[in-house]
């Protein structure tokens, strides 16, 4: 791991072959911490998968230079619009001339044809985006955890799930990448601070991920899991239904 700002604490890790984890913990008075991450996919035509809150925007994009210069980002993209999915997209439009906002039909339709100084990349339900060494495949998950226009991205070289608000876990000071129990902690945060839709479909969403069979979940909030992904996320879908 590699700290690049000492202040925030703001930091990097390779989690997956050519993906990295960029982390920001955040101290939140009695509540145990938080984190944000983002996930670049380092190769001929880099991705960062979430942008970070507008004001994170100068420690995200000191951790990103870190691995590649800012100029070669070639796809912005993010699981749904929401501050800390896509808040600085503007702000990475500016910094990489390149780049372009990578999203799904409904998010490109209804918010990000119009809030983005860019025209967006729409990914349909399992449209593949070659990146080099790399491809990533949009999967619509509509109302998971929340947001008609929410979906995700599978990364086929590593077997990566990058999984957004999935299995958020609290806490400020937790390992880059971790092969204990993320369900347990994100259960609880969950039950104290309900932001799923619950939508009738959910069980069914779940399962069209974990026949990916992800072995990386790359978590948007908390440490990254390694494991076997499909039976992760059977889990969540068990543990939803009661």
């Amino acid at each position: 791991m590699s700290i690049t700002n000492s202040q925030s604490g703001t930091n990097v890790h390779e989690i997956a072959d050519g993906i990295y984890r960029i982390n920001t913990p955040l101290a939140i008075d009695g509540a145990g911490g938080f984190s944000f991450n983002q996930y670049l996919i380092a190769d001929d035509e880099p991705l960062l998968f979430h942008t970070g809150p507008r004001k994170m925007f100068p420690l995200v994009r000191e951790a990103l230079a870190s691995v590649l210069p800012i100029e070669k980002l070639r796809y912005i993209a993010f699981s749904h619009v929401e501050a800390d999915e896509c808040g600085s997209l503007n702000e990475w439009l500016g910094a990489a001339p390149q780049s372009v906002p990578v999203c799904g039909t409904v998010a490109a339709m209804v918010s990000i044809g119009d809030l983005a100084d860019r025209a967006p990349r729409a990914l349909a339900d399992g449209e593949r985006l070659a990146l080099g060494r790399h491809a990533v495949r949009w999967l619509d998950a509509p109302h998971l955890p929340h947001g008609w226009d929410c979906g995700f991205l599978t990364e086929d070289l590593t077997a990566t799930l990058l999984c957004g608000d999935l299995f958020t876990q609290p806490g400020a000071d937790l390992p880059a990448m971790t092969e204990a129990d993320i369900l347990g902690p994100s259960e609880a945060f969950r039950h104290a601070m309900d932001y799923f839709a619950h939508a009738q479909n959910s069980r069914e969403l779940l399962e069209k991920l974990a026949a990916t069979k992800p072995t990386t979940l790359a978590c948007m909030h908390g440490s990254a899991w390694r494991g076997d992904g499909a039976q992760l996320l059977r889990a969540l879908a068990g543990a939803l239904s009661t």
